[in-house]
């Protein structure tokens, strides 16, 4: 796993090894930023479910101005550390031991951009959603990957699901808030 673009173009980054993880194949996640290419640039990111932390590292390479990283696991957590120090982005980086639901309910500046990527039919990626939505700044983009077999809800709080792309058995769906009509 490696950084594809930016400042840390090319650099590798640490995972955790076995069946509790699932990181992002790197043609999705090459995908995802190419969803979102010119929406990085000084943007605050949000990758819930950090797990090693490539989608906030791949962003803050991109130019995103702080990533927040967020995942229960206190080996993931020691991971997406490690990642952050051999990057050098410390200062542009936060990093949360805790449950996600825990995490969304505490008061926070808005995010422009963010990351899903729950363990599978786990449902944690629904009940993250409408949380995510509140933490979410309105010209925000909210990105969830999840397996072609899971449906996922039209909206979630004011953002509506746009488009889904697919990658061999991964969905990249988008959410996204729509702007208010113009009288």
């Amino acid at each position: 796993m490696r950084i594809i673009a930016g400042e840390a173009r090319g650099r590798r980054l640490e995972t955790r090894e076995g069946m509790d993880v699932r990181p992002t194949p790197e043609r999705v996640k090459e995908a995802l930023f190419n969803i979102l290419q010119f929406q990085i640039e000084g943007r605050r990111v949000l990758d819930l479910f950090a797990g090693s932390g490539q989608l906030g590292l791949e962003a803050l390479s991109r130019g995103a101005a702080e990533a927040v990283f967020v995942d229960e696991s206190r080996a993931s957590m020691a991971v997406v550390q490690r990642n952050i120090a051999s990057l050098h982005m410390e200062s542009r980086s936060k990093i949360f031991q805790m449950d996600f639901a825990s995490f969304l309910m505490r008061r926070h500046t808005p995010f422009d951009i963010v990351f899903l990527d729950p363990p599978y039919r786990s449902g944690m990626l629904e009940k993250a959603l409408p949380l995510v939505a509140e933490v979410t700044s309105p010209g925000g983009t909210i990105i969830a990957e999840h397996p072609t077999d899971e449906e996922l809800p039209e909206t979630a709080g004011a953002f509506q699901k746009g488009r889904s792309y697919r990658y061999g058995k991964i969905y990249l769906t988008v959410y996204r808030r729509p702007e208010p009509e113009q009288v």
